[in-house]
């Protein structure tokens, strides 16, 4: 319940965090978490996601964390935007707040924004066109 009240968890994390015990009971104390409402699987995405979103991070990205935090790919999907418009304004957004408005002057500006963005989890041909645009 502690870690429950800090924010949300998915699944795989709590069963990770509480390895120690014993796997039975923990199964079990996981199973009356997710049916009394106090741990759920797309609480803990939607979360997931809007945070991720509002640090400025790409589809790629927060789709690998989900990934890695146990959440199913249906689920990802369902909370996950794809559209391409979507995520060219969130990708603007970003290089502007790290860059500034202006375009990058020259090669060795465009690779560090490139990578940058990349790295934020922003594909790479959306990336392309930003800096190329």
């Amino acid at each position: 319940m502690r870690l429950l009240a800090g924010r949300e968890h998915s699944r795989f994390e709590l069963r990770r965090k509480l390895a120690a015990e014993d796997p039975q009971l923990l199964e079990r104390v996981l199973d009356a978490l997710a049916e009394r409402g106090l741990q759920s699987e797309d609480r803990f995405a939607e979360a997931y996601t809007r945070m991720r979103l509002n640090r400025g991070f790409g589809p790629l990205r927060i789709l690998a964390e989900l990934r890695q935090r146990g959440i199913d790919e249906a689920l990802i999907r369902e909370y996950l935007p794809r559209d391409d418009a979507f995520w060219r304004g969130r990708m603007q957004q970003a290089a502007e707040r790290k860059f500034g408005a202006e375009p990058p002057a020259d090669r060795n500006a465009r690779t560090k924004m490139a990578r940058f963005l990349q790295y934020r989890g922003f594909p790479e041909h959306l990336v392309r066109d930003l800096i190329f645009k």
